[in-house]
């Protein structure tokens, strides 16, 4: 069967669940953000999903709601006011007009399945690696490049690097929010992994689910080309495993300033083996298949591609790709020990705000797919957690952009004004003591004063730790 008539199978099927979920899912008394609620309701939504045991009401931890429905849950520190002050600020979390796509399925399907729009104009770079292989950067340079206006105070415009998910589909919201990003003053660039979206397989060599070393030596490119800009990084679905992991093994030598994973894939290993409901295992299944068919001779001698492509879960297919090779065969557990994105999860120095959904059908219930005690113990990880928005939607009505987008970008800016005011309270902490520590030399002072600094990390009691 040729390729397009595999994707014409695939784009029909789609089209058909789409139709049978949206008889199915549009029933009265869910509310989602930017879905308006009756006064008189509001009381008893909230109490049967946040108070009561609705799922992100198992997570609440007694914190004030946010607007939408929303919480966000972290350990308590001066950032997470911040994030906290600026989230309760946030146009984008307040309640709008009921939208046709309230269903989390609805959400899910068009984000993935319907094509994408045009009016980005990318500009790519292949980037030749160590062992010779080949990574892709997609520079969206238009629409909207004029009139850019700086993202910090130094002038400079920031870089925000988008990883999309680990199936190498680029879709609507990744461009959608490449093309907010451009408006609001971003050079944005897409990493796209070796033979994802047209990148050349060049070498018999994937990477696997986890490994940050193709994304090292591009993040190390970025910042060649861009060493005073401050670098962002934002990762969809299961791309955020990419992200997490090279987070993790950095620590603070890290070049990235801040991260934000939308609806991140946390608990890998077990999301494989649970498998996901059937229409989304299938499809994601087939469209790895049709995406890798193309190098089926190249991929013989590493190997088994009979097996491959006979492969009925995602959890085969990763194994017989990754684990089962002719070379170097490697056990199930040895390869997660390796591609885990949580294995140095206490290493990471960036603040990584991860935004997720409580009607996920991808990653499945909370309790099952969040790792609730890392956003509660750790002070680098923030969750922002929604009653409803689906796998990488959170869509509004159009023409608004998604809703995820719009706070990514707020998070970004508060990072970047919390930083800033931390150095500048800092330097003036110096200052002050070099000053006083003068007077002492002359005799001029003959007690000692207590410097402010003590006073200052009560204010910002969140603080880098360098680790590594």
């Amino acid at each position: 069967m040729p390729l397009w008539g595999a994707a014409l199978a695939v784009l029909l099927a789609a089209l058909a669940v789409l139709c049978l979920l949206a008889l199915r899912l549009r029933r009265p008394g869910r509310r989602a953000v930017g879905a308006r609620t009756l006064p008189g309701a509001r009381r008893e939504d909230l109490g049967e999903e946040v108070d009561g045991g609705g799922p992100a009401g198992q997570f609440s931890d007694g914190r004030e709601p946010l607007p939408g429905g929303c919480r966000l849950i972290c350990k308590p520190s001066a950032l997470a006011q911040c994030l906290l002050r600026t989230l309760r600020r946030s146009a984008a979390l307040e309640p709008g007009p009921r939208s046709w796509l309230f269903g989390p399925h609805l959400q899910t399907l068009c984000h993935f399945v319907l094509p994408v729009g045009p009016g980005s104009e990318l500009a790519r770079e292949y980037l030749q690696l160590a062992d010779d292989g080949l990574v892709a950067l997609d520079w969206v340079v238009g629409p909207g490049a004029r009139g850019r206006r700086a993202t910090n105070a130094g002038g400079l415009s920031a870089v925000l690097l988008v990883i999309p998910n680990a199936w190498g589909r680029l879709t609507r919201n990744v461009l959608g929010l490449c093309l907010l990003a451009l408006e609001r003053g971003y050079y944005p660039v897409i990493f796209h992994r070796r033979g994802h979206h047209g990148c050349p397989l060049v070498s018999p060599r994937l990477q696997p689910f986890g490994d940050p070393s193709d994304l090292k030596e591009a993040i190390t490119y970025i910042r060649f080309r861009h060493p005073a800009a401050p670098l962002f990084a934002v990762s969809e679905g299961s791309g955020s495993a990419l992200l997490l992991s090279y987070l993790g093994e950095c620590g603070s030598s890290s070049y990235v300033t801040g991260a934000a994973c939308i609806s991140p894939v946390l608990r890998c290993r077990e999301w494989f083996e649970a498998g996901l409901p059937w229409p989304y295992e299938r499809g994601f299944l087939l469209h790895q298949k049709i995406a890798l068919s193309r190098y089926a001779t190249a991929l013989e001698d590493t190997v088994d591609t009979g097996k491959l492509f006979r492969s009925r879960s995602l959890r085969e297919f990763e194994e017989t790709l990754f684990c089962h090779t002719k070379s170097f065969p490697i056990s199930w557990d040895t390869y997660w020990d390796h591609n885990d994105p949580l294995r140095d999860v206490d290493e990471a120095a960036v603040p990584v705000l991860c935004i997720c959904s409580a009607d996920d059908p991808v990653c499945g219930p909370p309790n099952h797919f969040l790792p609730t005690e890392l956003f509660h113990s750790n002070p680098y990880f923030f969750l922002l957690l929604s009653r409803h928005g689906g796998h990488c939607g959170f869509l509004r009505q159009e023409p608004l952009p998604a809703w995820s987008h719009e706070v990514t970008l707020e998070y970004f800016r508060a990072l970047t004004d919390f930083f800033r005011t931390e150095e500048r309270m800092k330097g003036l902490s110096r200052r002050r003591a070099s000053f006083l520590a003068g007077r002492r030399r002359w005799g001029t002072l003959p007690k000692r004063e207590v410097s402010p600094s003590s006073s200052l990390e009560e204010i910002f009691s969140w603080k880098r730790s360098y680790t590594r």
